[in-house]
């Protein structure tokens, strides 16, 4: 793909940006001995909550659900900020917003179907669609090394 200045300009602060923010709240979490998910979980009242209550149930499995959205976030944002397998990444930031928008549904505390998790997901959706890090970033270097591998 090819962007003007300005559209690769905001499609790549728009990446790091997320990325950062992703990062961020897995560190965060990593780092914060009071944080829990199991909250969140038990009071999801929409149409999956059977399941989220399920994952809440029981101790080995809040632990897993809990390290899978820490580490999921530093993968995520990582991957992001340093253009590796971006498109993976943007669209499992996607995935992990929209398990968290399913979760308490929105309209629920007055957005009307929108809120920031429905808003975020979409950047990721537009990251994912119109990618940079093969201008910047390292899948540009794995590209080049593999297209180097093929020529040998």
């Amino acid at each position: 793909m090819t962007y003007t200045k300005s559209q690769f300009s905001i499609l790549l602060i728009l990446r790091i940006v997320l990325g950062y923010h992703f990062l961020f709240e897995g560190i965060d979490k990593l780092f914060n001995s009071f944080w829990t998910s199991a909250v969140f979980l038990e009071q999801t009242n929409w149409f999956l909550s059977d399941f989220y209550h399920y994952l809440a149930g029981g101790e080995l499995s809040i632990m897993i659900v809990e390290q899978l959205n820490i580490w999921g976030q530093i993968f995520i944002g990582l991957s992001l900020i340093i253009g590796l397998f971006s498109k993976i990444g943007a669209y499992s930031g996607a995935l992990l917003l929209l398990i968290y928008y399913l979760a308490p549904p929105p309209f629920l505390e007055g957005f009307l179907f929108i809120d920031k998790n429905l808003i975020e997901m979409l950047a990721f959706l537009i990251i994912a669609l119109f990618p940079t890090s093969n201008i910047v970033g390292l899948d540009l270097l794995l590209s080049k090394y593999r297209k180097i591998r093929n020529e040998q």
